[in-house]
């Protein structure tokens, strides 16, 4: 198993920042040889055969050009329509005359081939075709404003389809948070590499379906400059169990949760860890709780724990703790919290074991931490609004402040160990916006742990297992969707 997830996590696709695919442009320009009109010619064809795949009954087009590249890519696609025979209309944010390099090329291609752009959009803005966004590409860093502004909106106001050339105007590409205003497109064709920025954050509602035009650079041009991201790909078929094993050879997960009126937090966190794989799992909680916590599930071992000198035989026969779901802020809390520290087990913290953390700061090479946006604002001293805008700085931040592995739950779960990439996980759906699914996960990772994973495999593989089972779930519709429907639908993916 192990060896079946390290090479899971080996196999994420590399996601780079803005600045690094600009690099990796250039090595293509100046050591292999490749003009840069080339390179934008075959990013237009992409984009168009891409275009035509996704909407092959459309035979006319708009497209919206600015000022640099991403302008030159639109001129490319706007002359490929002419080409084949479409009817075209051209917008030009930018006086096409003062474009500079490859995309005043891109344009004179297509002026000489007999196209037209217009000086700007009609007051009424009303296109009944494909929208094609080459108005701002991944260099932006500022919020847009002006004509460009006005722009965007109205593109996202025409209710028509659009295809984003590289990243969806607007769009920040290293963070994935919308610059003021973004376009909100239903196919983005990104070039030459990933940008992580089309992952996490805001990016799935504004960016679609997205696909990689690797220009048909040589295999491995990647390698050139480290990643700082990987998106994790497709669940691995895990190998079958040994036939001689037995409960003890898969682990005692220890969860430690549910204070008064919480206790369906605990419970689902504890089932979670046992339809994992976990050999044994036992629940430490209110003694209010012990008789009817584990009705309907007795597998679960329960224990009421009243104080920390309770807990303490308990820690001793667990190989991972988890902590947190519905553990609530009190004395009692804090005491079981601080216990479970001191114990040296491996630990997944989540909830209000992250609210104490916050409340105390401490460092651990042996935990996994779960926040969600609101949690790890606290963790950091930030707010919720400056997470979400750089989700990866945050990660890391979490990671370097408090140690061991740091997960940030939402749209593109990004995860971080003390070495190597950030990894994303784009599995999950809104349905998942609902009480219980943090406490399901922190039951996943644990449950994972107490099979010998560490920390970060556990992490990173019970995040997309989490939200892979939450897809499954959401067959049948996302609205609705329950923590507990995740359950079966765990057991099933891991013996797919």
């Amino acid at each position: 198993m192990q060896a079946t997830l390290a090479a899971y996590l080996a196999a994420s696709i590399p996601l780079y920042r803005a600045e690094q695919v600009r690099r990796l442009d250039r090595y293509a320009i100046d050591t292999l040889g490749i003009a840069g009109l080339a390179l934008m010619q075959r990013a237009g064809a992409a984009a168009f055969g891409a275009l035509r795949e996704r909407w092959p009954e459309v035979r006319s087009l708009c497209v919206l050009c600015g000022a640099g590249n991403n302008g030159g890519d639109g001129y490319v696609v706007a002359r490929l329509a002419r080409q084949a025979g479409f009817r075209v209309s051209v917008y030009a944010l930018a006086a096409p005359e003062r474009l500079k390099g490859d995309a005043l090329s891109a344009y004179r291609l297509y002026r000489d081939d007999g196209g037209v752009a217009a000086s700007a959009l009609p007051e009424r803005f009303e296109p009944d075709t494909v929208l094609v966004d080459g108005l701002l590409g991944t260099g932006l860093d500022r919020p847009v404003e002006g004509a460009y502004a006005q722009a965007i909106a109205a593109i996202n106001e025409s209710g028509r389809p659009v295809l984003a050339l590289d990243i969806p105007s607007g769009l920040c590409a290293d963070s994935g948070a919308p610059l003021g205003r973004a376009v909100r497109a239903q196919l983005t064709v990104t070039f030459i590499a990933l940008k992580r920025g089309l992952y996490s954050g805001s990016a799935a509602d504004y960016c679609g379906a997205v696909q990689l035009a690797g220009l048909d650079l040589p295999a491995g041009i990647n390698a050139v400059i480290p990643a700082g991201a990987a998106l994790l790909g497709e669940l691995p078929s895990l190998p079958a169990r040994r036939r001689c094993v037995h409960k003890g050879s898969h682990g005692h997960v220890l969860l430690i949760g549910g204070d008064r009126g919480y206790s369906g937090a605990a419970r689902m966190a504890a089932e979670a860890a046992a339809r994992v794989g976990a050999g044994l799992v036992s629940v430490a909680t209110r003694a209010a709780h012990a008789a009817v916590l584990n009705l309907g599930r007795p597998e679960l071992m329960v224990h009421g724990v009243e104080s920390a000198e309770q807990l303490m035989p308990l820690l001793a026969k667990a190989s991972v703790v988890a902590i947190g779901p519905g553990l609530g802020q009190t004395v009692w809390a804090k005491a079981l919290f601080d216990a479970a520290v001191a114990s040296g087990l491996p630990l997944v913290a989540d909830a209000d074991a992250l609210n104490l953390l916050a409340a105390g700061r401490r460092r651990c090479d042996h935990w996994v931490l779960t926040p969600h946006p609101g949690e790890a604002a606290r963790l950091l001293g930030k707010t919720g609004v400056e997470i979400q805008a750089d989700r990866y700085g945050a990660v890391a931040a979490l990671q370097s402040v408090y140690g061991g592995v740091a997960l940030l739950k939402g749209a593109g779960t990004l995860i971080q160990g003390e070495q190597g990439p950030a990894y994303v996980s784009r599995a999950g759906n809104p349905g998942m916006a609902s009480g219980g699914m943090g406490d399901v996960l922190t039951g996943v990772i644990a449950g994972l742990m107490a099979q010998g994973l560490a920390p970060l495999a556990a992490a990173a593989y019970g995040a997309a297992l989490h939200g892979s089972a939450g897809d499954l779930a959401a067959e049948m519709g996302e609205r609705g969707l329950l923590a507990a429907d995740l359950l079966p639908r765990l057991r099933e993916l891991l013996n797919r």
